[in-house]
């Protein structure tokens, strides 16, 4: 079975908005120069686009996948250029061309995921199994963990709460206010949800090393499961040091990760304990990372939603052994099936009891509204 065409498809709602623009402020009562982000309205309105890759085989069998990095024409022609006339099952042998020929079309890091992923899903309907049944289960659902922006004490305890009306036991805080101003809040959380419950603590990059220490610390002393991100990924020496200080695992890497290379060197030079990964980036690539962390006695956990409104991160959380988490944002456990169907896909996971589970259908198992899809279509490349 060989690859006949690919193509690149844009989709538009029906919708409008304000356009706004990410907008750098600084962060107050810190003894150094530290920014944050917000958004700024601009002139105009906007509306909703999301794109798709449409890999089709000389066999009949078709595959669709969101394309969480956004793929250029160009980026489309050169993929073309490498693989069509290839039999989808030497997906490892695509996997590696491009790979290894990433710096030779100038093209940055995990740039082809979506077209991976495209194989995985092809190859479990040509099989007739699901990929989870391709990979290998190793459980049938995965714990969410909830988790939303930089907020007050107040607002982090109403989203636990609502968290909790649908099972969820895990809180990631998202605080960019510096590590003074993180303990009090952390401390009172954990004696209101009391030790059974998770928390986490992903301060984005908004701490120095001394900050981080001290507030690692104070973690460890209330349990949370890990510090991710806390200071810029610029330094591995500065990881290094916190990593050796501190008990909690630290994970750095959520800005490196689409680069297989750089992100595996940070967890073999100690600076980092566990990996973070997107699918974004593609399956075989998170697949090569979960094996690599697992060898080093860690973890790898996956960042955001996941293509097909979660359908694929489901998938491969109930296939690595080595991760503990999904990542939620909503505050309703049916927000990823509400997001999926504005673009025409029917079955995207619902959380049930704080967990999400892939479904058994072959490849991603994504099912479409065909007509709804087709009526969206601006562009078609």
């Amino acid at each position: 079975m060989r690859i006949a065409d690919i193509k690149l498809i844009t989709l538009e709602l029906d919708d409008e908005h304000p356009v706004s623009q990410w907008k750098l402020t600084t962060i107050p009562n810190l003894r150094r120069i530290q920014y944050t982000h917000g958004r700024a309205k601009q002139s105009g309105t906007v509306k909703t686009r999301n794109t798709f890759l449409k890999v089709i085989t000389d066999e009949g069998i078709e595959s669709i996948v969101t394309t969480d990095i956004s793929i250029t024409p160009t980026q489309l022609s050169i993929i073309k250029n490498q693989v069509i006339g290839e039999d989808v099952f030497n997906r490892e042998a695509i996997w590696q061309k491009l790979h290894k020929g990433t710096r030779w079309v100038y093209q940055p890091p995990g740039w082809f995921g979506a077209f991976d992923n495209c194989l995985w899903d092809i190859l479990g309907k040509a099989a007739n199994l699901p990929v989870h049944a391709l990979v290998g289960r190793v459980r049938e659902s995965l714990p969410v963990y909830l988790t939303a922006g930089d907020s007050t004490l107040e607002q982090y305890l109403e989203h636990i709460d609502i968290g909790k009306s649908f099972g969820i036991n895990a809180y990631k805080f998202h605080t960019y206010k510096g590590g003074k101003a993180d303990i009090p809040i952390f401390t009172k959380v954990r004696e209101i949800v009391g030790a059974d419950y998770d928390l986490l603590n992903d301060p984005v990059c908004s701490y120095d090393l001394r900050e981080a220490i001290e507030v690692g610390h104070v973690m460890e002393d209330l349990d949370f499961v890990w510090l991710e991100e806390p200071m810029h990924e610029y330094k591995l020496n500065l990881y290094q040091e916190l990593c050796d200080e501190l008990t909690i695992p630290v994970m750095g890497t959520e800005m490196l990760m689409n680069d297989i290379g750089i992100t595996s060197q940070w967890l073999i030079q100690g600076g980092t304990d566990l990996l973070r990964g997107n699918a974004r980036a593609g399956t075989t690539h998170v697949l090569k990372l979960a094996h690599l962390a697992e060898l080093y006695g860690g973890t790898i956990e996956l960042n955001g939603v996941g293509g097909l409104s979660g359908l694929v991160h489901a998938t491969l959380g109930c296939c690595i052994e080595n991760t503990q988490f999904y990542e939620y944002m909503a505050l309703s456990p049916d927000a990823l099936r509400e997001q999926g169907a504005l673009w025409g896909l029917t079955n995207a996971p619902i959380i049930k009891d704080g967990h999400i589970a892939p479904n058994n259908l072959p490849g991603w198992g994504a099912q479409w509204d065909e007509e709804k899809f087709a009526s969206l279509i601006v562009e078609e490349v």
